[in-house]
């Protein structure tokens, strides 16, 4: 009785293996790392999106998170070592741009093939019941005394917004380092910082429950926020902003540039079904975001475009401590 047991088992099982074989990808759960913190906005993003992906793939996919190292260099590390059969995707954003030129790791971000959910604008914000009401007040207060800030990790869009509002302003903050634009917010509202430099995306939810208060866009237009009413422009008072600002944002997932073609092709179709979804339109309207969809060659391009952007602005910020020369990457 064992023996056909064993037997009827050892079918079933190859049975299972053969209709495995002739299914194309994916045949079993996929695992997307966020190279940021918990609750950020690449978070936030890769976990709504992968919901709806996970349904046109017919299998789970797992969102989990590695941080550390510089600009999500850990993340990334981990993810490329691994083998390139479309069963390991990178939660990423255009602030992982910056990990080479910081010493994270020694690859141009051609290594991946991403796809782009989109962006949202950035906004200085402070503690709800913050002394400073206004941005000018608060440039005026680091001019006498250490201002904290928070503005995500190190060489991180974010990063590069404080560092053009110091330049244009004329002032030096206390800059505090955080894994992700989550952490950063918190570390605000319990004041641990004395203001944040996050997208809106992430912080319109504290935004509009009195957690944060909104001083001004790093924006060239000002905002009006349900419940919260009209955020100022930072350009009306500083111009010289205008420089080299608004970064564009990109934030979404990758997938390694090595892997095979029908797995990219399968990738993307649900991907852009995901993109057309109600609850990916419905979420970007409620959370100030402002859809990309591009995947593919044109992906490829525009991460290209920003990799040379940002770079070369922590170059001329004297913000980084490799130059993007040595990769390779042309100037913008």
């Amino acid at each position: 009785m064992r023996i056909v047991t064993y037997l009827i088992s050892l079918i079933v099982c190859l049975v299972a293996v053969q209709a495995n074989a002739k299914r194309p990808y994916p045949v079993r759960p996929i695992t997307n790392t966020v190279v940021w913190s918990a609750g950020g906005g690449t978070d936030s993003i890769n976990r709504m999106l992968m919901a709806e992906m996970a349904k046109e793939l017919d299998v789970r996919v797992n969102v989990v998170n590695k941080t550390g190292g510089v600009a999500g260099s850990i993340g990334m590390n981990s993810i490329l070592r691994k083998r390139p059969d479309g069963y390991n995707l990178v939660g990423i954003s255009s602030s992982n741009l910056v990990a080479a030129v910081n010493g994270g790791w020694q690859q141009r971000f051609d290594v991946w093939s991403p796809f782009i959910v989109g962006s949202s604008p950035d906004v200085v914000s402070v503690p709800f019941d913050s002394p400073y009401q206004t941005l000018d007040e608060l440039i005026k207060a680091a001019k006498s005394k250490d201002i904290k800030a928070a503005a995500g990790g190190m060489g991180g869009i974010h990063h590069i917004y404080l560092l053009e509002l110091e330049k244009a302003t004329g002032v030096k903050f206390k800059y505090i380092p955080y894994p992700g634009s989550a952490p950063a917010q918190t570390a605000t509202i319990t004041k641990e910082v004395d203001f944040v430099i996050t997208s809106m995306a992430e912080q319109a939810p504290l935004l509009r429950g009195k957690r944060l208060r909104a001083l001004a866009m790093l924006h060239p237009q000002s905002y009006t926020l349900d419940s919260v009413g009209e955020i100022p422009t930072a350009f009306a008072a500083y111009p010289s902003l205008s420089a080299r600002l608004p970064l564009s944002q990109a934030i979404g997932f990758a997938i390694n540039s090595k892997a095979p073609a029908d797995v990219k092709n399968t990738l993307t179709k649900a991907f852009d079904k995901a993109m057309h979804s109600a609850k990916v339109q419905e979420w970007a309207k409620q959370n100030h975001y402002e859809l990309s969809g591009l995947s593919g060659e044109k992906a490829e391009q525009e991460f290209a475009r920003l990799e040379s952007i940002f770079t070369w602005t922590l170059d001329d910020l004297g913000a980084n401590k490799i130059s993007p020369a040595k990769f390779g990457i042309a100037k913008p």
